[in-house]
């Protein structure tokens, strides 16, 4: 008991000071530690709490999970209103006495998501409707790794020949022709001419030949002196000179006529210059006769068409 109670040395008293005097810093160190970790937790509730309480102020009364867009829809809605007042009384300053727009409540937020719903419903369901007319018109479906086959196109066959430089050419060779008819108007009959000159007109025909003989005017003075049209051969010898004589000595006139085919049938059609020969032939019901046939007037000028009356 005695030894226990001795005093110590001074050496160990000292050392345990310092020992207690680390262990006390070291707790007050850790002490420290705790309090600013629940300071900050502390902050942090709230911070969270602060940022529930607005978004359960900002959040829709109710929400409708069935339309997503209506939810998006009342949200933009809200956030216009919560601007509106302010909005609206710099527009009520500027405008003066116009009428003030009307604010959007949450009845008209929800009558236009309603009818956009409706909308979206009524083209879903027309796009829909239209679908099967689409697929109608579609391509029909071929199967994979079938390649599309062109038509097939008529064969030629080629003539193969060298050209005056000696280089060989093809061409193709054409087994069918089809040509173009030419239709020409037929003659009209003037019921106010003699008659006679039909009669001459028909002579001349079955008298032509197939090619001319430059032999016009003779063949025509022989018709109309067969048909009874004059009676007497006429004396010129150039045709172009026929018009003149016609008039002159045998009561022909000339008829109002610039286009050889609006010629009526048995009139005599007079062609030249004054420095030709000219020609004269008698109009048919689907041509022109003098020596020759043809199915078309002649190039030379036209000098006039005449007829007797």
């Amino acid at each position: 008991m005695n030894a226990k109670l001795l005093p110590l040395p001074f050496e160990k008293f000292e050392k345990k000071c310092l020992t207690s005097h680390g262990a006390c810093a070291h707790n007050l160190a850790f002490v420290g530690k705790q309090l600013s970790c629940l300071s900050f937790t502390t902050v942090s509730l709230l911070v969270i709490c602060t940022g529930t309480l607005r978004a359960q102020a900002l959040a829709p009364s109710s929400l409708n999970l069935a339309n997503p867009s209506h939810g998006s829809a009342n949200d933009v809605v809200q956030i216009v209103t919560a601007k509106s007042p302010q909005t609206i009384a710099k527009s009520a300053e500027t405008a003066g006495p116009r009428e003030l727009p009307r604010p959007i409540t949450k009845e008209r937020a929800r009558s236009a998501g309603t009818k956009r719903a409706r909308a979206g419903a009524d083209g879903e369901a027309r796009s829909l409707a239209k679908e099967p007319a689409r697929t109608l018109l579609a391509d029909p479906v071929r199967p994979m790794d079938q390649q599309s086959v062109a038509k097939t196109t008529k064969s030629f066959s080629f003539f193969s020949f060298k050209n005056q430089q000696g280089k060989r050419e093809s061409v193709p060779v054409i087994s069918q022709y089809y040509p173009k008819q030419i239709v020409y108007p037929y003659a009209k009959i003037d019921r106010h001419i003699d008659s006679r000159l039909l009669r001459a007109a028909s002579i001349a025909e079955e008298r032509a030949h197939a090619h001319s003989r430059s032999r016009c005017w003779h063949y025509v003075k022989e018709a109309l002196l067969a048909a009874g049209v004059i009676d007497s051969r006429p004396k010129s010898e150039l045709a172009r000179d026929a018009a003149q004589e016609l008039v002159s000595n045998y009561g022909f006139k000339r008829l109002p006529v610039t286009d050889p085919f609006a010629a009526p049938v048995g009139s005599v059609l007079v062609y030249g210059t004054p420095r030709s020969v000219g020609h004269v032939e008698l109009r048919t019901r689907d041509g022109f006769v003098s020596d020759f046939r043809s199915k078309t007037p002649s190039r030379r000028p036209l000098l006039g068409v005449f007829a007797k009356l």
